[in-house]
């Protein structure tokens, strides 16, 4: 039997995002949002969800694009970091050691450091409640070699990303293999 826990957020864990964008006088801000996912497979889209409050909230309506940079488990403390401060008060970029790069079609910047980038062009905004839904048409993802596989696309144990549990407030990284989808559950 299971126990009823209320209306919360209890999905256990969420993808850990960098999102990029620019301020009013072009300078590169990054935060860390984990209220994101991917929303459609055509044209490729990513959602992610801000409160109006953040620094970030602002500029992507303004300049309608921003990037989605994937963190490693080598830069938990740095993404934590932008998550904490405000672009507002803080030269994050500086303080964290992290490389702003320029987007190549987008205008937004993404991080040198972390091993996958998705550059985006917002599409749709949704006010939900608290936050708003900015989905995000990816035009270019950008991978570093290391992390591509003999098939040139993105592994997940080689980008090594990270989760967070809302509930809870913790990191944790990905766990271990457990076979091909569409594939291990067949019965035929």
């Amino acid at each position: 039997m299971k126990r009823s826990l209320g209306a919360r957020i209890s999905v256990c864990a969420t993808h850990v995002w960098v999102v990029g964008t620019y301020d009013d006088e072009g300078k590169p801000n990054m935060m860390t949002a984990a209220w994101g996912g991917v929303c459609c497979s055509q044209p490729p889209c990513v959602a992610v969800s801000l409160r109006k409050a953040t620094y970030s909230y602002g500029s992507i309506e303004k300049r309608k694009a921003f990037t989605v940079n994937v963190p490693s488990t080598d830069y938990a403390k740095q993404t934590d970091y932008v998550g904490i401060y405000s672009g507002r008060n803080a030269d994050k970029l500086s303080v964290a050691k992290l490389t702003p790069i320029r987007g190549g079609l987008v205008d937004a910047p993404y991080l040198e450091e972390f091993p996958l980038v998705l550059e985006c062009r917002l599409l749709h905004t949704i006010e939900i409640g608290l936050h708003t839904q900015f989905i995000g048409e990816i035009l270019d993802v950008k991978a570093e070699e290391s992390v591509l596989g003999e098939d040139g696309l993105p592994e997940v144990g080689k980008v090594a990303p990270f989760f967070y549990s809302p509930e809870t407030r913790t990191y944790y990284r990905i766990g271990e293999y457990l076979g091909k989808a569409h594939s291990i559950g067949r019965v035929d």
